[in-house]
């Protein structure tokens, strides 16, 4: 069933209400969708953003820093990080961009909304908006991402419960959804979900292992391929070929059996420069040791 929530609500809220109190939401009396402005349907503890696809990884990575093909390590386990739960956007919300980023990117995402004891409640879509010149320069340190990612990330306009799309699965568990991108109305990726390399049943107990994995908590598929951002294309092309995004544009995503995500890209606020590194004195500190 299709499980829409009208405000936000704590996370461990929407599991406790059920399937049952669900379906007596369903059989409520239905509002016309006109009359309601729809919010994230889930305002999480915390955010796990894994890096699924195999082509997204490859473009990317040429992307980013010219690196060619796949790092073997990869194939080892499914790698995330952790991003900003307090950056929550939902359907039709404005994103604001750092000022200064002319490396706008979307990222075509589903994620699994985690469930009592380690099991998936459901799945909602997520866009995990990035800043690609900001995040080309925190790479460099082989930590992060950081300010490139933290500012936004957008999810909804559903969460349609796992029992629901069960049907899409294939004989190995994976989700065969199509998935579409388009900015400005015109399609620039596609891709099957079941393109994953591991199922989200498999990404929910690496995550939980030598940890924990609370109800409510979202894990993000990573970036569909075949278009499923812009910095893939672009490393693929040569170019920034599509543009990156600017003010103005409105990005949708849509995937089988959820829905239809739909959000436009501002400016944020402009901030002071941060102060200039102190630059460690190697004088200093050889003759402060010795005394």
């Amino acid at each position: 069933m299709i499980f829409p929530f009208k405000e936000q609500r704590a996370a461990l809220s929407i599991v406790e209400l059920g399937l049952d109190r669900a379906r007596e939401l369903e059989l409520a009396e239905p509002v016309p969708e006109t009359d309601v402005a729809l919010k994230a349907p889930l305002q999480p503890t915390s955010i796990r953003d894994f890096v699924a696809f195999e082509e997204h990884v490859e473009g990317v990575r040429k992307s980013i820093d010219g690196s060619a093909g796949v790092p073997g390590a990869w194939y080892d386990a499914p790698t995330f990080y952790f991003t900003n739960p307090h950056r929550l956007y939902g359907p039709g919300d404005e994103i604001p961009f750092p000022a200064a980023s002319v490396a706008r990117d979307f990222e075509l995402e589903v994620a699994a909304v985690a469930g009592p004891d380690e099991t998936i409640f459901g799945y909602t879509i997520f866009n995990d908006f990035s800043a690609r010149d900001l995040q080309s320069r925190e790479m460099k340190v082989s930590l992060g991402p950081a300010k490139g990612k933290d500012f936004a990330t957008s999810i909804g306009p559903w969460i349609v419960t796992a029992d629901e799309l069960d049907v899409h699965k294939d004989e190995d568990g994976f989700l065969d959804l199509w998935c579409v991108a388009e900015v400005n109305g015109a399609e620039v990726g596609r891709d099957l979900l079941g393109n994953m390399g591991w199922t989200f049943e498999t990404m929910l107990a690496y995550a939980a292992r030598d940890s924990a994995v609370r109800p409510g908590d979202l894990l993000g598929s990573g970036t569909v391929g075949n278009g499923g951002c812009l910095a893939e294309l672009w490393g693929r092309n040569g170019r920034q070929d599509p543009p990156p995004l600017k003010d103005g544009d409105t990005v949708t995503l849509t995937v089988e059996g959820i829905g239809s995500l739909t959000n436009t890209v501002i400016s944020g606020q402009t901030r002071p420069e941060i102060a200039p590194v102190r630059r460690r004195d190697h004088a200093r500190a050889r003759t402060e040791r010795q005394l």
